[in-house]
C-alpha cells in the first residue's frame, strides 16, 4: 500500500499538470493541422499534375514561361513605360498598377462621400436627410455596370470635343478626351517631397493631439493636416518651378496630366456605388451609441460638432470598421468591371494576353492571385485599425 501511494504521489499535479495537459493538447493541434496542410498539398499537387497531363495531351502549351515573351498588344495607360515589343509579365504589372490606382483613388474619395452622406441623413435639416436618403437608393438600387456604362456615356457623349473643352482658367480642361490638369513642371521630385511632406506632417499632427483626443480623431487630425502639407507642397513646387498646363493644340490637348474618360468613368462609378453603403454603415454605426452619451456631451457643455468629433464618431467606428473592411474589398473586386469602359485594368491585360498566348488558365490564376493578394493586404490592413481602436480606452 506504501509502495502505491508513492507511485501516485510522483505525478505532477497543480500548475506543471496543467503546462502538461496544455503541452499535449497544442501537439495534437499541430499535428491536425500538419495532416490537413499535407492532404491539401497533395490534392493540390494531383490536380495540378492531371490538368497539365490532360493539356499535353491535347498538345496545348502550360506553364508560366510565356509571361518571359512578347506581349504583342499596347496598352492605353501604362504607368511603366511599355511597348508591344515588351515581355508580357510587363503588361500584367501595368494591369496590376491600373487596377491599384483607381482602387485606392475610390477608397479615398468613397470613405469621404460616404461618411458626409451619412451624416447628412442623422441631420435635423429635412432636406440634408432627402438628399442623403435619395443619394443612398439611387446608388445601391442600379448595377454597378449599368451605372459605369452611364457614366462613360455622359463623360463620351455630352462633353464637348477637345477642340472646345470646358475649361477652368488654365488650370483644367475637361471635354471627351478626358481631364487634362496643370501639374508642376518637375512632378516626379514635386510628388515624392509632397508625399514625404505628407507623412512627417500627419505623424506630428497624431502624435500631437493624441494626448488631447482620441487616437482615431488625432489620426484622422493627421490625415487632413497630411493631405493639406502635400497640397502646399506640391502648390509650391509649380510656382517655384514653373507649371505644365494644358493648352489645345489643333485636335489635340497637350501639356499638363491627363486623366482618360475611361478612367474618371470607373473612379466616379464606384465611388458612387460604394459610398451609398459606407454611408449607411456610417449611419448605422452612429445610432448604435446610444442616446446618454449624447446627452453626456450637452451636459459638458460640448457643442454637436464636438460631441459628434470626440464622442459620438470614435465609438461608432468601433462598430463601422468590419463591415468597412468588407465595402473596401469588394471595391477593389468590383473595379474588374473597367473591362466594359476599356479601361486596361488587370482583367482587360489578362483577356488580350489569353488572346495572344492562348494560355487562359495561366492568365485567370495570375489574375485571381493579384485580387487574393490585394484584398489580404486590405483585410490586414482593417484588421490592424480595427485592433487599435478596439483597445482605445471607452
Amino acid at each position: 500500500m506504501p509502495e502505491v501511494i508513492q507511485q501516485h504521489s510522483s505525478e505532477p499535479v497543480g500548475d506543471e499538470a496543467f503546462r502538461r495537459r496544455q503541452r499535449a493538447r497544442r501537439r495534437v493541434q499541430w499535428s491536425a493541422q500538419a495532416v490537413v496542410v499535407l492532404a491539401l498539398v497533395l490534392f493540390f499537387w494531383l490536380l495540378a499534375n492531371n490538368v497539365s497531363v490532360n493539356l499535353a495531351e491535347r498538345n496545348i502549351r502550360s506553364g508560366f514561361g510565356f509571361l518571359s515573351g512578347s506581349a504583342g498588344f499596347d496598352i492605353g495607360e501604362a504607368l511603366i513605360p511599355f511597348t508591344s515589343s515588351d515581355a508580357l509579365w510587363k503588361a500584367f504589372a501595368n494591369g496590376m498598377l491600373n487596377t491599384i490606382r483607381v482602387s485606392l483613388c475610390a477608397i479615398v474619395s468613397a470613405m469621404v462621400l460616404g461618411t458626409v452622406v451619412g451624416l447628412m441623413r442623422l441631420a435635423s435639416h429635412p432636406v440634408l436627410r432627402f438628399l442623403g436618403a435619395a443619394h443612398v437608393e439611387f446608388y445601391r438600387n442600379i448595377p454597378l455596370i449599368i451605372q459605369l456604362f452611364a457614366v462613360y456615356m455622359v463623360l463620351t457623349e455630352l462633353l464637348p470635343m477637345s477642340t472646345e473643352p470646358l475649361a477652368l482658367g488654365q488650370w483644367a480642361l475637361l471635354s471627351k478626351a478626358g481631364l487634362q490638369v496643370a501639374v508642376p513642371t518637375q512632378a516626379t521630385l514635386g510628388a515624392i517631397s509632397a508625399f514625404g511632406a505628407a507623412l512627417l506632417t500627419g505623424l506630428l499632427v497624431r502624435e500631437i493631439w493624441r494626448r488631447r483626443v482620441t487616437d482615431l480623431v488625432a489620426g484622422l487630425g493627421g490625415l487632413g493636416a497630411g493631405c493639406v502639407a502635400a497640397l502646399c507642397v506640391w502648390v509650391l513646387f509649380g510656382f517655384v518651378g514653373g507649371w505644365s498646363k494644358p493648352v489645345v493644340e489643333g485636335f489635340s490637348i497637350e501639356g499638363g496630366a491627363s486623366l482618360s474618360p475611361e478612367f474618371l468613368a470607373l473612379w466616379l462609378g464606384l465611388t458612387m456605388f460604394t459610398s451609398a453603403a459606407i454611408a449607411e454603415i456610417v449611419r448605422a454605426g452612429v445610432l448604435a451609441v446610444g442616446r446618454g452619451q449624447w446627452n453626456a456631451g450637452a451636459a459638458l457643455g460640448l457643442t454637436q460638432v464636438q460631441t459628434i468629433s470626440y464622442i459620438i464618431f470614435p465609438q461608432s467606428m468601433r462598430l463601422a470598421i468590419p463591415p468597412l473592411a468588407s465595402q473596401f474589398m469588394n471595391l477593389t473586386k468590383n473595379s474588374s468591371l473597367a473591362v466594359v469602359i476599356g479601361y486596361p485594368d488587370l482583367v482587360a491585360v489578362g483577356n488580350s494576353a489569353i488572346n495572344v498566348t492562348g494560355q487562359a488558365l495561366e492568365a485567370i490564376v495570375i489574375i485571381m492571385a493579384v485580387y487574393l493578394v490585394l484584398n489580404l493586404i486590405i483585410s490586414v490592413l482593417m484588421n490592424g485599425v480595427n485592433a487599435r481602436v478596439m483597445r482605445a480606452p471607452r
